[in-house]
């Protein structure tokens, strides 16, 4: 399936690394101009070169800020009036004791992993609609199914997300514009290299604490490995296409078979 998005915009929050860098890559290489965002400018630049010279294309967008204050967030608007996709993949997680868990950092996750996409959502839904075309994706996690119980506050926010979703996509019925959310199962990235070590410690080679991780935390995996970003990537370049126009309200799954339920 050739997937051709010429002369298309997409924002992906937090896109300097991990997944939503393999989503900027991937819309890159479908041939959308693609606004790259994070909270620096520095690391914003270093991973628009990364963009570059992965997807072959140099029609980047370079869109400063944090996005979990209004402040910032009004930063990425002013570098980015208009999009015709937005993938709110922004998001925190750690692991965490539920019941030390305090009211600021349960705040704190909302406001990155939830709010964030709310206010994008608000500032590009209508001129989307207008257009009569548009695609807003919110990156879940199976976390959102599964509550780990040491991820409660993580849980917590991609389960909104699901919610988030499915309203907008009513909000948006019979427009043009789709609204969906990605359920991405246990991902290969940095910071999850991170917290692999943090539950498995720092002894064992990598390929033997991705292992141990999958079996003594996320037995319920059926590939049995942690996802790589870019499979994520291709299922979101998919639902920005034109191909899923059908496809809206929806929860769609990449978790390796990880959420134990034939429906989200």
């Amino acid at each position: 399936m050739q997937i051709d998005l010429s002369g298309r915009t997409a924002l992906v929050t937090g896109s300097t690394q991990g997944i939503g860098y393999a989503i900027a890559v991937g819309l890159a290489r479908a041939g959308v101009r693609v606004a790259v965002n994070g909270r620096g400018a520095e690391r914003v630049t270093d991973a628009m070169d990364r963009v570059r010279a992965d997807s072959g294309s140099d029609d980047l967008i370079a869109a400063v800020g944090d996005l979990a204050s209004e402040e910032g967030a009004a930063a990425v608007l002013e570098a980015v009036p208009t999009v015709d996709i937005l993938v709110n993949n922004l998001g925190i997680f750690g692991s965490a004791a539920p019941l030390e868990i305090d009211d600021a950092e349960w705040r704190r996750y909302f406001e990155v992993n939830v709010l964030s996409a709310v206010r994008l959502i608000r500032a590009y839904l209508p001129a989307m609609t207008e257009r009569g075309w548009g695609r807003i994706l919110n990156l879940a996690s199976d976390s959102a199914v599964v509550i780990p119980s040491e991820m409660i506050h993580y849980g917590m926010t991609k389960t909104a997300l699901l919610a988030v979703s499915r309203g907008f996509a009513k909000e948006a019925a019979g427009t043009g514009v789709t609204v969906n959310s990605v359920i991405a199962g246990p991902t290969h990235t940095g910071g999850v290299e991170d917290f692999v070590r943090e539950l498995v410690g720092e002894e064992m080679p990598w390929e033997e604490a991705q292992r141990e991780f999958m079996i003594k935390h996320r037995p319920q995996s059926l590939i049995q490995r942690l996802i790589e970003p870019e499979e994520i990537a291709h299922l979101v370049v998919y639902l920005a296409s034109t191909y899923a126009s059908a496809t809206t309200g929806g929860a769609l799954r990449v978790d390796g078979g990880y959420v134990d339920s034939i429906l989200p």
